[in-house]
C-alpha cells in the first residue's frame, strides 16, 4: 500500500514516514502543497495523509482538486485546525477521516489500518492470471505456487496493474521498465489482459 505524507514541518513529516514505513507500508514524503498535488496526479497512492496549512497551495483546496480528479483516494486530514468548525468542513469536503494535532504515532497507524481495510474490503486479497498469483495482503506474487522474489517497485507496479479499477492503458509499466539501449529498445505490449 502506498501512502502520501503532506506535511511542512519536516521533522513531523519524517517522523510519520518512518513510523509508518515500520509497518511496512511505502511512504513518500512531500513538504509542498503544490508539489504534492503534482505527485497526487500521477502516482498511483492509496492513502495521502494531508495537512491544512501548507506552502504553495492549501489543504482544502488539495482536498477539493483530489475529490474532481481521483474521488476513490483515501484522504487522511491531519491538522492543528482543531475547531469543530473546520473538522466539519474537511470532512464535509470529501475527507475520510481527520485527526488533530497533537495527536500519538500510534492512533495515526489505527486509523491508517482502517481506512486501508475498507479499501482490501473492496479487492480480493489474491488476483491469478494463468500460473501466477498476486496476494496483496502477503505482497507475494507466486509462479505455479513458487515465490518470486520482487523489489518494492515492482510489487507496487504489479499491484497496481492488477487493481480492478486501474486504467490498462496507463503508462506505469513504460515509466519503470528501465532501457536496454536504442537497438534493442521496443514498446511494452500493454493490451489488457
Amino acid at each position: 500500500m502506498r501512502i502520501l505524507v503532506v506535511e511542512d514541518e519536516r521533522q513531523l513529516c519524517d517522523d510519520i514516514a518512518e513510523d509508518l514505513e515500520l509497518e511496512r507500508y511505502t511512504v513518500e514524503r512531500c513538504y509542498n502543497g503544490l508539489t504534492a498535488w503534482e505527485h497526487i496526479l500521477v502516482e498511483p497512492y492509496d492513502l495521502v495523509i494531508l495537512d491544512l496549512n501548507l506552502p504553495g497551495m492549501d489543504g482544502l483546496d488539495i482536498l477539493r482538486a483530489i475529490r474532481q480528479e481521483k474521488p476513490e483516494l483515501r484522504v487522511l486530514i491531519l491538522s492543528a485546525r482543531s475547531a469543530l468548525s473546520e473538522r466539519v468542513a474537511g470532512l464535509d469536503l470529501g475527507a475520510d477521516d481527520y485527526l488533530t494535532k497533537p495527536f500519538e504515532l500510534e492512533e495515526l497507524e489505527a486509523r491508517v489500518r482502517a481506512l486501508l481495510r475498507r479499501d482490501f474490503a473492496s479487492r480480493s486479497a489474491a488476483v491469478s492470471v494463468g500460473a501466477l498469483t498476486l496476494d496483496a495482503q502477503r505482497r507475494e506474487i507466486t509462479a505455479d505456487g513458487a515465490a518470486l522474489p520482487l523489489t518494492r517497485k515492482e510489487f507496487e507496479l504489479l499491484d497496481h496493474i492488477w487493481e480492478s479499477d486501474s486504467n490498462p492503458f496507463s503508462h506505469s509499466v513504460r515509466m519503470h521498465t528501465p532501457l536496454c539501449g536504442k537497438s534493442s529498445a521496443r514498446p511494452l505490449d500493454t493490451t489488457p489482459l
